[in-house]
């Protein structure tokens, strides 16, 4: 298994909703051409209303405003992407093709989380939050900075990840804990030891259920939390590059994979199973 890159479980095409450059065929001959052992399309799925600024949204998002300030994500096509997955399937035979789904904020919306998951076999889910609830309305985290200090919002993000652990057995790996972290403003560089009881805190939440921890490669991996994921009891990690292009796939998973064995952490049964605890 050494030298062997591991599977990305989280990657997106064109069936999820916030990109217009997603190609699942696409994605498929980028890993097999890294040789790759696996690949999971954990497509977008939201169930919200995003209270959001028409003047700071990407382009690729106005398609989805419902009015000025309402930005309301379509369903997933779920019968038009199992399609898509059996199609390459029958391509790409060497790879194995995991069908999945991010579920994004699933604590909040329970019952729509349930219809969907009872709707098809999804073969790898993942929890993840982008999102907060402040008076009453969903702001995405990157809007938040716009209004109150970055410190409040990092700290209220965190606890919010806490409730999304313990209210929601959905999901079988947290992805992205440092989402909000992709859009800080630049006069505010990222420290995990400035917000160490409060990460130590989601770790051991999400330690306590048994869960993995994604380790996500769309921005530089954190040694130091990987550390802290193993002495907060984490026995397992997952690899996602959450990438929106093909030619992403599997971006810096050679690094990523040796802090995680650096960390403790080792190649499962078969090349697409959580890395679990090897020391």
């Amino acid at each position: 298994m050494r030298g062997m890159l591991p599977a990305d479980l989280h990657t997106h095409t064109e069936f999820s909703w916030d990109t217009a450059t997603g190609d699942m065929a696409g994605s498929c001959a980028r890993a097999v051409e890294l040789g790759l052992p696996a690949i999971a399309f954990t497509e977008h799925t939201d169930f919200i209303s995003w209270t959001v600024d028409r003047a700071g949204l990407p382009d690729r998002f106005t398609r989805h405003l419902a009015d000025d300030t309402a930005l309301v994500p379509p369903p997933l096509d779920v019968t038009g992407y199992l399609e898509a997955i059996d199609r390459c399937r029958v391509k790409y035979p060497t790879l194995k093709i995991i069908s999945g789904v991010e579920l994004g904020e699933p604590h909040w919306f329970a019952g729509e989380t349930a219809t969907l998951l009872a709707s098809a076999p999804f073969e790898r889910v993942i929890g993840s939050l982008h999102s907060l609830l402040v008076d009453g309305r969903y702001r995405l985290v990157e809007d938040e900075y716009l209004l109150r200090p970055v410190a409040d919002v990092l700290r209220d993000y965190f606890a919010e990840t806490i409730r999304l652990i313990e209210t929601c057995d959905a999901f079988e790996a947290l992805t992205h804990w440092d989402y909000p972290v992709r859009y800080l403003p630049a006069t505010h560089p990222f420290r995990p030891a400035d917000f160490e009881e409060e990460l130590r805190a989601v770790l051991r939440a999400l330690a306590g259920t048994g869960r993995a921890l994604e380790v996500n490669t769309r921005r530089t991996v954190e040694p130091l939390v990987l550390r802290w994921w193993r002495e907060s009891g984490g026995r397992a990690v997952s690899f996602g590059s959450d990438a929106h292009r093909p030619d992403l796939v599997a971006a810096g998973f050679a690094e990523a994979a040796a802090l995680a064995e650096a960390a403790g952490f080792g190649a499962g049964r078969h090349p697409w199973d959580h890395w679990l605890v090897s020391r």
